[in-house]
């Protein structure tokens, strides 16, 4: 199995991640730490984070490939996650299409999820080359829109990110995604100092995923 395809089944089989958005680099470790101690081991690093290659370097040197997937999110272009895929990044998350991000991680076969929000962002996704498409912002639609896309599109492999709790996690997974991506409703204990809750609440992703997959 290649590196890419393992990272990929990982993702899936996690099938959690974990959007880590910092107000500084020393905030966005204690909350990859707190995901992890939770047992979500696909994080995302958001270039929103101060310093975000730095944070992926000092992850690199405390956690192997094997106990972390680490992501590089909110990449807007090929720069940016070529610094990603160099600080550590073993996969690339876009908000939108940009064909030249697709076009550098394939090149270094690096996963990338593109995003989009119509049936025709899906298909341009897939016919540029990405590899599981970011259903952003999952909110503005809920999960009945997977089950729609699926429609027409049922090899289309989607990942939701935006809107995505506890409440609901299940019915994504229901409706055919392969992942969730989860941001404020896990890491919002982080506001407080509160990374206790962050643990708290990432194993009951992971409890309801495995449920909502019959696990």
């Amino acid at each position: 199995m290649t590196p890419k395809l393992n990272v990929l089944q990982r993702i899936m089989k996690s099938g959690v991640v974990a959007v880590v958005r910092a107000d500084s680099a020393e905030q966005a470790i204690k909350i990859t730490d707190a995901c992890m101690k939770g047992g979500i081991a696909a994080i995302e690093i958001t270039f929103t984070i101060p310093g975000a290659a730095k944070v992926m370097e000092e992850l690199r040197q405390v956690y192997t490939p094997e106990e972390m997937i680490i992501g590089a999110g909110t990449v807007l272009d090929p720069e940016t996650a070529r610094i990603a895929i160099l600080a550590g990044a073993q996969y690339i998350v876009s908000p939108s299409l940009n064909v030249d991000t697709v076009k550098l991680c394939n090149r270094y076969q690096i996963p990338i999820m593109a995003g989009a929000m119509t049936i025709e962002g899906v298909i341009a996704a897939m016919e540029a080359g990405a590899d599981i498409i970011k259903i952003f912002p999952g909110d503005a639609f809920g999960p009945s829109f997977i089950k729609a896309i699926k429609g027409p599109l049922p090899q289309a492999t989607l990942m939701p990110t935006g809107g995505v709790s506890l409440d609901n996690v299940g019915e994504w997974i229901k409706a055919g995604c392969i992942a969730v991506g989860v941001g404020g409703s896990l890491t919002a204990g982080a506001k407080t100092g509160d990374y206790q809750a962050i643990e708290d609440i990432a194993k009951q992703f992971i409890a309801k995923v495995r449920t909502a997959r019959g696990l």
